[in-house]
């Protein structure tokens, strides 16, 4: 029976051989796996190295475009504050004009009496004058009906 002790020992050191065979592939295998995790951490940090660095300066750009636009939108202001105030002041002028035009009109009315018989007297004393200038006119040309 002794040598089945020896048989027992010897199958006990090969499957306690390929156990440690198998479990060093296994730390092989881990290791490779661990070795490539690392390479890829390291690209990834240098990658959100880049992307930090970028963004960074799209916020620096983004800050100055909003100033630029903030100073623009404040200079846009002004020029609708001086329409604004333009209008304002076309409103005055014509409410200004429409009195004018009312008042032009109202005394119009209250003279036209006045207006027809100017004209009237107008046109008369215009019937006068041409008539006399049609009579001198013929008096020069015919000096000798002046005697008659």
């Amino acid at each position: 029976m002794e040598w089945l002790m020896y048989v027992s020992v010897a199958i006990i050191a090969i499957a306690f051989a390929v156990l440690v065979f198998y479990i060093i592939q296994t730390l092989l295998s881990l290791k490779k796996t661990m070795e490539n995790i690392s390479h890829t951490v390291d690209g990834m940090k240098s990658q959100v190295d880049e992307i930090s660095k970028e963004s960074t300066q799209l916020l620096h750009k983004t800050n100055e475009l909003t100033e630029d636009l903030q100073y623009k939108s404040n200079t846009l202001n002004s020029v609708f504050h001086a329409a604004e105030d333009l209008g304002h002041s076309f409103q005055k002028l014509n409410g200004s004009l429409r009195k004018v035009s009312e008042t032009v009109s109202k005394q119009a009315d209250d003279n036209a009496e006045d207006v027809a018989k100017a004209v009237k007297w107008g046109s008369v004393v215009m019937s006068f004058w041409q008539k006399w200038k049609t009579e001198k006119t013929t008096k020069q040309a015919d000096p000798g009906k002046e005697a008659n």
